[in-house]
C-alpha cells in the first residue's frame, strides 16, 4: 500500500497548506488562492507556489477550493422534456455525450436536470437559484418555460442550445439555421418534381418548430406551390404517425413530404407503407437531423443534417468561458449552417 505523502521533517504526516506557504515564501491566503483557482496571484507566486506543492506532494483540500473559488464544479445540462423522451430520442443523447466530452478532461462534473412544467419546473428553479451547480446548459425548451428570462435574472453563467422563443437577447445560445435547412430540403423536392408537398412541422411553441415550418413555406412560395397542407407533430414517431395519418385523409394527393425531424419522418414512413403508398415512386419523404436514424430508415432518408454534436459542444465552451471569467458576460450568438444529406426517399 503507498504511503501518504510526508512532510519535510520526516514526521509522516501529509503536508500542510502552511507547509507549502513557507516553502514557497508567501503568505498562506496566497498559497492558497494560487493553488485553488482563485484570483489576485501573481504569476511568480503561482511559479513558487507550484513548485513547492510538487516538492511537498501536497494534495489541496476540495472543501478548501470551494470556498476560494465559491465554484460546485458541477455543469446542469436543464432539458424541460419528460425523461421517457429524453432517454428514447438520438437528440438528447448526442447533446449528452458532446456536453460531457468537453467536461470530463476538466474534471468537472455533469448534473441532468429534467423539468416539465409545474412543480418539477418549479423545483429546478430553486435549485439553479441556490447555486448548486456553476453554470447551465439549456436544450428543447418551449415558449411557456421562460427558461431565459429566469436565467438571465438569476445571473447564473448559462448557455443555450437552440434559439430561445423569447430574451434571446439576454443570454449565449449556439443554433442552426433552420429555416435555411427547411428550406434547402424542401427545395430539393420541389427539384424532382413533386407538386403538391405537405409538411409534418414540429412544435408550434418551440423555436425550431416554428423556424422549420417557414422554411418549407418559402420554399413554396418561391416555387409558386400551395403550402396548406400542414400538420403537427412532436418530434417523436408515433407523433409523426399520426400527422402523416391526417395529412393523407386530408391530402390524398400529396406526391412530397418534408418532415420535421427524422424521428418524425419514420413514423411517417410506417403510415405511408401501411396505405400502400410507394417512397419515392408515390411520394417523396424527406426528415430533418441526420443523428443515426435516417440511414436506417427503409427507403433510407433524404435530411438535413443538424450538427448537435459541434453546437452542443460550442454551447459548453462558451458556459465554460462565463464560468472561469475569461470573457465579459455578454451574450454571443452563434449559427452553424445546415447541409443536405440526399439518399433514396426523396
Amino acid at each position: 500500500m503507498s504511503q501518504p505523502p510526508t512532510d519535510p521533517k520526516g514526521t509522516g504526516n501529509a503536508p500542510t497548506l502552511d507547509e507549502v506557504a513557507r516553502l514557497a515564501g508567501v503568505s498562506r491566503a496566497t498559497a492558497s488562492r494560487a493553488i485553488n483557482g482563485g484570483i489576485r496571484v501573481s504569476a511568480s507566486a503561482k511559479a513558487a507556489v507550484a513548485a513547492a506543492v510538487e516538492e511537498l506532494g501536497y494534495t489541496p483540500n476540495p472543501a478548501a477550493r470551494s470556498l476560494v473559488t465559491r465554484r460546485t464544479e458541477s455543469v446542469g445540462l436543464v432539458v424541460p422534456e419528460p425523461d421517457e423522451r429524453v432517454f428514447s430520442d438520438p437528440f438528447f443523447v448526442h447533446t449528452l455525450r458532446s456536453v460531457n466530452r468537453v467536461l470530463a478532461p476538466r474534471d468537472l462534473q455533469l448534473v441532468l436536470l429534467l423539468a416539465r412544467p409545474g412543480e418539477e419546473e418549479r423545483r429546478m428553479l430553486r435549485y439553479l437559484r441556490r447555486r448548486h451547480i456553476d453554470g447551465a446548459i439549456v436544450v428543447s425548451h418551449h415558449s411557456g418555460d421562460r427558461l431565459a428570462e429566469h436565467l438571465a435574472s438569476l445571473a447564473l453563467p448559462c448557455a443555450f442550445i437552440g434559439r430561445p422563443w423569447s430574451a434571446a437577447d439576454k443570454v449565449t445560445y449556439v443554433d442552426t439555421d433552420n429555416a435555411a435547412g427547411a428550406r434547402l430540403v424542401t427545395q430539393r423536392l420541389v427539384d424532382r418534381g413533386c407538386r403538391r408537398i405537405g409538411t409534418i412541422a414540429g412544435p408550434a411553441d418551440m423555436a425550431a418548430g416554428v423556424d422549420r415550418l417557414e422554411g418549407w413555406r418559402s420554399a413554396l412560395r418561391d416555387a409558386g406551390l400551395p403550402d396548406d397542407a400542414v400538420a403537427y407533430g412532436d418530434f417523436t414517431e408515433i407523433g409523426g404517425q399520426g400527422a402523416a395519418a391526417a395529412l393523407l385523409g386530408e391530402y390524398p394527393d400529396l406526391d412530397g413530404l418534408m418532415v420535421a425531424s427524422d424521428l418524425m419522418a419514420v413514423g411517417a414512413l410506417r403510415t405511408l407503407a401501411a396505405a400502400g403508398r410507394r417512397v419515392p415512386d408515390d411520394i417523396a419523404v424527406t426528415g430533418y437531423d441526420d443523428l443515426g436514424v435516417a440511414d436506417h430508415t427503409d427507403p433510407p432518408l433524404t435530411t438535413i443534417r443538424n450538427p448537435i454534436a459541434e453546437m452542443a459542444e460550442q454551447a459548453t465552451r462558451l458556459l465554460l468561458e462565463q464560468v472561469e471569467g475569461e470573457r465579459e458576460p455578454q451574450p454571443i450568438r452563434v449559427i452553424f449552417p445546415p447541409a443536405l444529406v440526399v439518399r433514396d426517399s426523396g
